[in-house]
């Protein structure tokens, strides 16, 4: 593995050593402002991994691509916000925050979610597996993004984001293929579960179905899933892909 050019920066107040989560974020702007935010009173993250392209950073003289070490992981980063996952919430209190410069948009009631630049994922491939590697109650689905944590509120690190990729590098989870089909099959021929069960698989993966109670909330929630897990199509609505895909997870990760 190549030695990641960390540059510290500052370092948080608050104190925690149980590591429980890796949780990537984009920053939805450039890196001059990303570092100003993340260094300043209101939001911290443990990383920050910036694009060689930004302007900013290259104003700044970077040449070569960086991860900057904002705060140290045995410190409390302001990154999560109101979270849950699982059993827990304030997920601050036990993850490490990456955040990631990349200029994603919400105008107009209309998401633009650019592509993360090569160098970026290749960088954030090294950083997480050295990261997993020094944090082994960090499971393969305790590695998630913003929105997964913060469903309705966040869509970070947004559909761009290689979550497939990095799951064959060891980095995150991701469903069987062969099990995926054959529960797509069945779905497409017989129909798919019904809400109840599926709200059931959403719980027993992780996903906070508390606020699930109506058409609105449910789909907030199956949105965020498919952020994660259906990048392809992310408009809320349940359909037999999208349950399938749910299926096969916890079926692999929760038999």
């Amino acid at each position: 593995m190549k030695t990641i050019n960390y540059t510290p920066y500052r370092a948080s107040k608050s104190f925690n050593s149980r590591v429980r989560f890796l949780i990537f974020h984009y920053t939805a702007g450039g890196f001059a402002g990303s570092l100003a935010t993340l260094t300043g009173p209101s939001a911290s993250a443990h990383y920050l991994v910036p694009d060689i392209s930004d302007p900013s950073y290259q104003q700044a003289g970077h040449t070569a691509q960086e991860v900057f070490n904002l705060v140290d992981e045995t410190q409390r980063a302001w990154h999560a916000g109101v979270s849950q996952w699982g059993n827990r919430n304030s997920l601050n209190d036990t993850s490490i925050g990456v955040e990631i410069v990349n200029r994603a948009t919400f105008k107009d009631g209309v998401f633009n979610f650019p592509p993360y630049h090569p160098e970026q994922i290749r960088v954030i491939g090294e950083l997480a597996l050295n990261i997993l590697a020094r944090y082994p109650d960090i499971g393969p689905t305790q590695v998630l993004g913003h929105s997964d944590i913060a469903i309705g509120r966040k869509s970070d690190p947004g559909p761009m984001f290689p979550w497939q990729a990095l799951s064959l590098q060891g980095i995150g989870a991701w469903y069987e293929d062969a099990t995926r089909d054959e529960l797509l099959q069945g779905y497409n021929a017989c129909g798919m579960p019904p809400r109840s069960e599926l709200l059931k698989l959403f719980k027993a993966y992780g996903y906070d179905t508390s606020k699930a109670t109506d058409d609105a909330g449910y789909r907030q929630l199956v949105r965020a899933f498919q952020l994660h897990f259906r990048p392809e199509n992310y408009d809320g609505e349940m359909d037999a892909q999208t349950a399938a895909n749910l299926a096969a997870l916890v079926s692999k990760y929760f038999p």
